[in-house]
């Protein structure tokens, strides 16, 4: 596959490496010697590289799997450190806790407010939102006036501000960040982004969040590989 042209590497232990190191939130080295105790002798640097490389390809692979979502949408920022900053990470999930979308940013503003529910709607352009629920930051109304006003968000849209609405959403944001800690902080919002981007990606597989394809074997091992057309 031109994809993975000139890796020294079989696919199937790229892929393999790829889907641990997202699934689980070890670090690069643990997995290393994981794999050196299977017979495979590969350097944490370049498990660090494929995940760069791969992480963001499984996720996009992985789009039109994604399936329905309620038009219910709870969105929350987290914080992130990258670079030895701290950045935020808005995500946004539905009322059963289905990720919808998620976007990193150097900041809070209303223009970040609005790029992420912009890349929201469009990931959800079948599924848009009948309410959206945030906490009170000012500019979230901002950013859904102005979608609105650009004809990309319906007028009737409901816009909530409850912080026991969103309490899923919170409890989500702990339970990646524990699989986040083990990075010890990102160096570049490139590196993060495509991180954090395997890690919901592999939590969405995990939970049952996607829909199968017809004729699929199930199973994560399955899936990932059909996706790159190395299944039967």
């Amino acid at each position: 596959m031109s994809l993975f042209k000139r890796r020294r590497f079989p696919v199937e232990i790229i892929l393999l490496c790829v889907r641990w190191y997202c699934k689980y939130g070890i670090s690069y080295r643990d997995l290393a010697e994981m794999m050196s105790e299977r017979g495979v002798s590969v350097n944490p640097s370049t498990i660090f590289r494929w995940v760069q490389r791969y992480a963001p390809e499984i996720e996009k692979r992985m789009r039109p799997n994604h399936g329905p979502r309620s038009g219910s949408w709870r969105v929350d920022e987290t914080y992130v450190r990258v670079g030895g900053h701290w950045r935020y990470l808005f995500r946004a999930v539905d009322k059963h806790g289905r990720l919808i979308a998620s976007m990193l940013s150097g900041r809070r503003d209303t223009g970040a407010a609005y790029r992420f529910l912009r890349k929201a709607l469009k990931a959800m352009s079948d599924y848009p939102p009948s309410s959206i629920t945030t906490d009170k930051l000012a500019s979230y109304p901002k950013a859904i006036r102005r979608l609105q006003d650009e004809g990309l968000l319906p007028q009737d849209v409901e816009h909530r501000t409850s912080k026991y609405l969103n309490n899923i959403l919170e409890a989500d944001h702990g339970a990646l960040k524990r699989m986040i800690r083990p990075t010890r902080g990102f160096q570049t919002m490139k590196t993060a982004s495509a991180t954090i981007g395997g890690f919901e990606v592999m939590r969405m597989i995990r939970r049952g969040h996607c829909v199968q394809r017809k004729r699929q074997a199930t199973g994560e091992v399955r899936l990932i590989n059909q996706l790159f057309g190395l299944a039967a």
